[in-house]
């Protein structure tokens, strides 16, 4: 096992210290967005290619990102592979980067994706040379054909987007580190609080992507930090091997040497 400090993933051949990835939407102001980015240790920041003005003419959220940040651009708001794939290609060309957060929504009520069209559109993507990290519904099947086409790494769903209820699947992801032990998972969406973060990683994850968590917290730095925290917190808990859980209380002490 990797010490502490060592302790890091990869995505695309660059190395990650930090196991939590924020957002950009949601906040009330720039300042409150850089404070909370900087109280998360985050070093990959989420972007919607939607909101990004091709131009630059006019200040935006862009504008106010540490430049050490990596951008991970998204294609919220796609319906069919077809669109995803378009807004993935300008993607490339408007922020000059490879990675990919894809997203393909199937309903518009729940936000749940389509697995489907998203693993369609993976393995379109990947042949372009893309680096896909494919949100998708905590199915180990639909993980398994994402892999299976390239993606470098999975990101099942802990809840509806922006919900906030936490990880509702616990087994689910469980069982999805269980059979893919090679596989980079990253939980996305759902996660309200601290203690959902490390409950996610407790069960395996290698990071969390948040943003609506931290943004719509009352003090968003505050909740940022907290998130830092309970990342790290569940990360070495996975790492540590938890104890067995038993039905019956089993003493702490010792009973030999006891006075009778």
């Amino acid at each position: 096992m990797s010490s502490i400090k060592s302790d890091s993933f990869k995505i695309g051949g660059r190395a990650y210290s930090s196991r939590l990835i924020v957002g950009t939407g949601k906040y009330r102001s720039f300042e409150e967005m850089k404070a909370a980015h900087r109280a998360s240790g985050a070093e990959m920041v989420t972007v919607a290619v939607r909101r990004v003005p091709l131009d630059r003419r006019e200040e935006s959220f862009l504008d106010h990102l540490d430049p050490k940040l990596t951008i991970l651009p998204n294609t919220a708001g796609c319906y069919t592979a077809e669109e995803a794939i378009r807004t993935a290609r300008l993607a490339r060309e408007a922020l000059q980067t490879d990675l990919i957060k894809l997203e393909v929504i199937g309903d518009q009520v729940t936000l749940f994706p389509d697995n489907e069209q998203t693993i369609e559109a993976a393995r379109v993507l990947v042949k372009e040379g893309f680096t896909v990290l494919p949100y998708f519904t905590d199915d180990l099947i639909a993980a398994k054909k994402l892999l299976d086409a390239g993606c470098a790494a999975v990101m099942p769903l802990a809840a509806p987007i922006g919900s906030g209820l936490g990880v509702q699947n616990p087994a689910n992801l469980r069982i999805m580190r269980e059979q893919l032990p090679d596989a980079t998972i990253i939980v996305d969406a759902g996660v309200g609080t601290a203690s959902d973060a490390a409950i996610a990683m407790e069960l395996g994850a290698d990071a969390i992507l948040m943003n609506t968590a931290i943004a719509e917290a009352e003090d968003a730095e505050k909740m940022a930090k907290a998130m830092s925290l309970a990342v790290e917190a569940g990360r070495l808990a996975y790492q540590a091997g938890r104890m067995p859980k038993r039905l019956y209380a089993s003493a702490s002490s010792p009973l030999t040497g006891n006075i009778r």
